[in-house]
């Protein structure tokens, strides 16, 4: 089974998938870091990120351990990562590594759940289940705040709100793979649930179409 999760940020996304990769016994890919891994590799060989050979190099031999890094979370890597990003070579090898994943999912896991902005309309179109999870920008900045606070990072409501809207813009109508539902999704709003709900309601309509 091959699960698609989409959606913007802090919409719910990740923890919804990590919930159903755990209660489903399937492997879970978090998409957003793939770059990150990427972009962290070159620095830490003290490379380059725009440099194509060492960003190439990096995403041939990206595997699935890597993305556990807690170091991927810092803003360096980020900047690393939208450099590694805009080379052609690397999103093709990284587009290859994440149908890899969700074909033959790592410790013999019956299928896989990956989450990130256009799995179910480009990685894996073809995918048994497909969600794109979403919320209103000000309950998912209100999130996106929370959180930075709670890792100890100063920051504004503002400033997140005004953040969230520039990615989402960016996101929503960049020429390639657009952050989008499929045509086939299962959209959820969780505006108004909590973490419980989400899976819940996600949970329902997996089971409906398993049995559709």
């Amino acid at each position: 089974m091959i699960i698609a999760v989409d959606g913007p940020a802090a919409a719910g996304k990740g923890t919804l998938s990590k919930n159903l990769a755990k209660h489903l016994g399937l492997a879970h890919l978090d998409t957003g870091k793939i770059y990150r891994a990427v972009g962290f590799s070159v620095l830490s060989s003290g490379g380059d990120p725009s440099d194509p050979v060492a960003a190439v190099a990096a995403a041939r031999t990206l595997t699935p351990g890597a993305l556990g890094n807690p170091t991927l979370t810092d803003d360096s890597i980020a900047y690393a990562a939208s450099k590694v990003a805009a080379i052609d070579t690397v999103r093709a090898l990284l587009l290859a590594f994440q149908r890899d994943f969700a074909e033959n999912p790592p410790e013999d896991a019956p299928g896989a759940v990956l989450d990130g902005r256009d799995i179910g309309t480009v990685v894996c179109p073809d995918a048994d289940v497909k969600m794109f999870v979403d919320a209103k920008i000000e309950v998912r900045a209100e999130r996106r705040y929370k959180e930075l606070l709670d890792r100890g990072e100063e920051t504004i409501y503002a400033r997140v709100l005004r953040d969230l809207k520039d990615r989402d813009d960016r996101d929503r109508n960049r020429s390639v793979a657009p952050l989008k539902p499929a045509a086939d999704a299962f959209v959820l709003d969780t505006s108004t649930l909590d973490a419980g709900d989400a899976f819940r309601a996600a949970l329902a309509f997996i089971e409906s179409e398993k049995t559709g």
